[in-house]
């Protein structure tokens, strides 16, 4: 079987910010150590953080091209401040080498990805917390503008749904979105606050893709099994969704402790068979590659052979 076959009719697994050992990762700094710097030293702080984080980027995109992984999820704390005046202007100053960064993953055929934290609440009762969600995702946009993604969900921007009951709110919100955030933006069913068919209604309704969550949607329907039907109803109902059904991307994890923990285990035993279909899936483990590798030997090696045969 050629490797062209494989690459087209298999899923497609993708690693998610770091490596389990330090050959993926990336300087932090807090707010509080920033503020206590004056301002040209902020700047010297942020300008070194951001040029070695940058690199730190490439050798991610390196990774990815040895290891095979075509799907990379960045950091949403890739460029500290990035949403500030501050760290804006210095961003800015990097713009050639971010795009001969985006150009070398596009060349490579590596998908690259982000999900902004849990602080961007498009459905919140608070308008400031709602603009502020919209600020930080303002950025997260620029940093792909810069790269020189395409602004469709090829490139996305994932959240959540974040407060419960207020789908029409969220709906409202993202329809007036800037252009470079609502055509690249996408959510995700969750374990409590909006299940996969609520979120997948606010999808349609606002006209973006929905990231199916087979493991938030077991735990939010209390079921015992990736194999129950509506796991597969859901994978089919969120295909739908997508502009291209190939640009369709999925998420999966395995509970920690038991199979409806939250938390996430280290590797992946356990996957639903309707996955095999799907085109793109992020591998949410703690040991990151190791459990990539796994699932490779496990899980994508015995559909291989049996393609083969």
């Amino acid at each position: 079987m050629s490797q062209q076959l494989t690459d087209t009719a298999l899923p497609k697994l993708g690693l998610v910010c770091i490596t389990s050992t330090n050959q993926v990762r990336y300087r932090a700094l807090t707010r509080k150590r920033l503020l206590q710097l004056e301002l040209s030293e902020q700047e010297r702080v942020l300008r070194a953080l951001y040029a070695d984080n940058l690199q730190r980027l490439n050798l991610a995109i390196d990774f990815c091209l040895e290891q095979g992984i075509r799907l990379y999820r960045l950091t949403s704390a890739l460029f500290p401040f990035a949403d500030e005046p501050i760290g804006e202007g210095i961003l800015l100053e990097f713009q050639d080498t971010l795009r001969a960064t985006g150009d070398r993953a596009q060349t490579a055929s590596i998908r690259l990805v982000i999900h902004p934290d849990q602080f961007v609440v498009l459905s919140s009762d608070k308008p400031e917390v709602i603009e502020n969600s919209i600020k930080i995702l303002r950025a997260q946009a620029q940093i792909f503008d810069l790269l020189g993604l395409p602004r469709s969900p090829w490139a996305m921007m994932e959240i959540h749904g974040g407060k419960g009951d207020r789908a029409e709110r969220l709906i409202q919100v993202i329809r007036n979105l800037p252009d470079g955030i609502r055509c690249r933006l996408a959510l995700e069913n969750d374990e409590y606050a909006y299940s996969a068919a609520e979120i997948l209604a606010v999808c349609q309704a606002a006209e973006v893709p929905m990231v199916f969550d087979a493991h938030h949607h077991v735990i939010h329907e209390k079921l015992e099994s990736y194999e129950h039907p509506s796991v597969a109803e859901m994978v089919l109902a969120a295909r739908s969704t997508w502009p291209f059904p190939e640009w369709q991307l999925v998420h999966i994890s395995n509970g920690c402790d038991a199979f409806g923990d939250p938390h996430h285990s280290n590797l992946i035993t356990v996957m639903p068979s309707s996955y095999r279909e799907v085109p793109w899936i992020e591998v949410e483990a703690k040991l990151k590659e190791q459990a990539i590798a796994k699932l490779r030997e496990e899980w994508l090696a015995p559909a291989i052979a049996s393609m083969s045969a």
